[in-house]
């Protein structure tokens, strides 16, 4: 079975970090205000700017083809739910750094000022942040759900599908 590409493992694995360490960093209500969540947004900031050289990768054929697929609806259910967990990759930067904005707080992003998505307000950012926030824990099911899916096509199916994505 063909391997990713060294730079689509990398991507991969990076992301995979800055995710989960971005879910850690993240804080809500009213003390982002106060004391706003630095590194949670450079975490997020940081898979929305390496999604774009991944999916470039992924849209203009670097990844490696299925080989032989015999169960179609898993094969359809693999492939949505990449581009669910792209389309979160790209979803949570974005509302992230809007309801920044709702809230009045400055966002940067290797020292560099980002303009403000969205104008500030004295009360509740919105449903963009309730929307961010729960997104937030459902990149996380997912990616836990692609984990295992991973671990059952190594471990049950025996395919070798996780060998393709391995970093040794």
């Amino acid at each position: 079975m063909a391997r990713y590409s060294k730079t689509v493992i990398v991507l991969h694995w990076l992301m995979a970090v800055l995710i989960l360490a971005a879910w850690f960093t993240g804080e809500g209500g009213r003390h982002v205000r106060e004391n706003p969540p630095v590194l949670h947004f450079w975490l997020g900031l940081s898979v929305l700017v390496l999604l774009v050289p991944r999916l470039a990768v992924r849209l203009f054929g670097g990844i490696p083809a299925m080989e032989a697929p015999q169960r179609p609806l898993l094969d359809l259910a693999a492939r949505a739910g990449h581009w669910v967990l792209y389309g979160l990759m790209l979803g949570l930067p974005i509302t992230g750094w809007y309801a920044a904005g709702r809230l009045g707080v400055p966002v940067t992003f290797f020292g560099l000022p980002l303009p403000a998505l969205a104008a500030s307000v004295q009360g509740s950012p919105g449903w963009v942040a309730e929307v961010h926030e729960t997104g937030g824990t459902v990149v996380l099911w997912l990616a836990g759900l692609h984990v295992a899916m991973a671990l059952w096509h190594q471990f049950v199916l025996r395919d070798g599908t996780l060998s393709r994505m391995s970093p040794v």
